[in-house]
């Protein structure tokens, strides 16, 4: 008599992972990732990934899409409703971290059909994203020491009026 387990176990998987796309994507997901890792005026940082999916537990929350799924923003439907699952989440996978170097505007100027022509720049993306997460439900740091301290470079560059104006009063 042939055993129907595996077939079982196999059709509950299967449907645990339509019903929960999120469980599906979210188990290939980094627990940490490094942020600003070639900024000048703030230091690198830790992002707790697998915090923030504990606690929101929907990815689509933070990422227009997931990882293996189809396109569910109704705004992305209209135009993405044919697009096949998308292979890359992470915000530098279509932010561009020099979003006014002569090559990324060249490349906007190139694509004629580009409905994305007002696409911000990676800072600008993370930074709305989070911070306006952060404000939105009223907890996590929205002040930008809060996440990343500054560098020697930044606090040169925060503090140069400071410096500047010192020396530039007259003493009477």
């Amino acid at each position: 008599m042939p055993s129907y387990k595996p077939l079982i176990l196999g059709a509950l998987l299967l449907s645990m992972s339509a019903s929960y796309p999120m469980a599906a994507s979210c188990m290939s997901a980094p627990d940490s990732i490094t942020l600003n890792t070639t900024g000048k005026l703030f230091l690198p940082f830790q992002f707790n990934h697998a915090k923030h999916i504990q606690d929101i537990k929907e990815c689509s929350d933070c990422h227009h899409h997931t990882t293996g799924t189809l396109v569910q923003n109704p705004k992305c439907v209209k135009c993405h409703s044919n697009s096949s699952p998308t292979a890359v989440v992470s915000c530098k996978g279509c932010h561009s971290s020099t979003p006014f170097s002569p090559e990324t505007l060249a490349e906007k100027r190139t694509e004629k059909q580009r409905f994305h022509l007002d696409k911000m720049g990676l800072k600008g993306a993370m930074h709305q994203n989070c911070i306006g997460c952060h404000t939105k439900m009223a907890a996590g740091p929205t002040g930008c020491q809060d996440c990343h301290p500054r560098s020697k470079a930044g606090d040169a560059f925060y503090n140069s009026d400071k410096v500047a104006s010192s020396h530039g009063k007259k003493k009477h």
